[in-house]
């Protein structure tokens, strides 16, 4: 944190504001998250019981108003957060909302600017899932949709490398309270990784993660888009099935290698999206085989087809398969995503086909009206 701006700082304001029994404040009472501040822009949020957002509204106002006259902020964001009782199921139930964010029993958060929002996933981290995620969105991208890509990777953001963006800000929108998407390859872009420091440890409890995406979604003024790529997190916990629930997915990707370690992950994520009724427009096998960039000669490092044929078994489209080569990986560490850098190699070509079937696949499923909306969490 800056000099002007620290942790203490902003804690000796937080102790003028009274907690929820309105005696002691809720600093004393252990109330407030890990503080995070990036360019006078300052990130928490209060801890409340569940249910009582509306009532303890004019707490949050107060935190916001005490921390926003220290000298050096610009702006300040805070979030109400419930944390659930002991043994209460860890999946947020059907139509329940984060404290202080959207009320999704009344629908999801509405998202007017956005015809299409589709989630790219895994069961696990390390498969490549940001970086066909990016390569996707500019597939879309150079096929003429309105793009946009939200990084929803809370713990390990990367979209802003990827896209070159790496240390830059987003600005402030026209109201004081929203944030203006950054721009990439004529993309819109958003990320946690543009509020926090790139080597910032993210250590956050579960209600302050789900309330992050919650505002990133709410108060981003995205433009008008065709297609939202959201990158999510890896796995199948809590912060995936607020995003699931949060706003209305049209359609999933999910990402794999073709070993079985991997497949196992990946068949819990397809079912997480069979739970909340989403459907899935395919798999993609990333590192599906190993071109060596001097002899070209294929070699199967971690088998090969296994995503193929596990699409063929659960019935679902197999989008592609992606090779492990030197140019993917250098231009995405380069923050010049092989589809925009090198958009007549053979690799961009293999992302745009996979962009081709999704797109086709979610343009079916729109057709036969087989896909309402709903969330249902057995």
């Amino acid at each position: 944190m800056s000099e002007e701006v620290s942790k203490e700082r902003v804690l000796e304001m937080l102790q003028k504001v009274k907690g929820p029994d309105q005696d002691s404040d809720i600093v004393s009472l252990g109330l407030v998250s890990e503080i995070v501040e990036n360019g006078g822009k300052v990130y928490f949020s209060i801890s409340i019981e569940p249910g009582r957002a509306e009532e303890l509204e004019p707490m949050r106002q107060a935190a916001e108003e005490v921390v926003g006259r220290i000298d050096g902020v610009k702006s300040v964001a805070v979030t109400l957060t419930a944390d659930r009782k002991p043994g209460q199921d860890s999946a947020p139930q059907a139509g329940a909302a984060p404290a202080g964010g959207p009320n999704l029993a009344s629908g999801q958060i509405p998202m007017p600017n956005i015809k299409n929002i589709i989630a790219v996933a895994s069961g696990k981290g390390g498969v490549g899932k940001s970086t066909t995620a990016v390569n996707l969105a500019l597939a879309f991208a150079a096929n003429g949709l309105k793009t946009g890509i939200l990084d929803a990777d809370i713990y390990g953001p990367s979209i802003p490398r990827l896209l070159g963006l790496a240390g830059q800000h987003p600005e402030p929108g026209g109201d004081g309270d929203s944030i203006k998407p950054m721009k990439a390859f004529g993309m819109e872009v958003m990320s946690i990784g543009f509020l926090v420091d790139e080597d910032a440890p993210m250590i956050w409890r579960g209600p302050m993660v789900m309330s992050a995406l919650t505002q990133m979604l709410q108060f981003v003024t995205w433009g008008e888009l065709d297609v939202l790529v959201v990158d999510m997190p890896p796995g199948t916990g809590d912060a995936q099935l607020t995003m699931s629930q949060a706003v209305p997915i049209a359609g999933a990707v999910i990402v794999s290698t073709p070993q079985d370690l991997s497949l196992i992950d990946a068949r819990k994520g397809l079912n997480m999206f069979k739970q909340v009724k989403v459907p899935v427009l395919g798999i993609v096998e990333n590192m599906s085989y190993f071109l060596c960039p001097s002899c070209g000669e294929r070699s199967n490092i971690f088998s090969t087809g296994g995503a193929e044929a596990e699409a063929e078994a659960i019935k679902v489209p197999f989008l592609g398969a992606v090779p492990l080569h030197m140019d993917i990986r250098e231009k995405s560490d380069a923050g010049q995503p092989i589809t925009v850098s090198d958009p007549k190699s053979i690799h961009a070509g293999i992302y745009r086909s996979i962009a081709d079937k999704a797109w086709d696949e979610l343009e079916r499923i729109k057709k036969k009206n087989v896909y309402t909306p709903k969330i249902i969490v057995e």
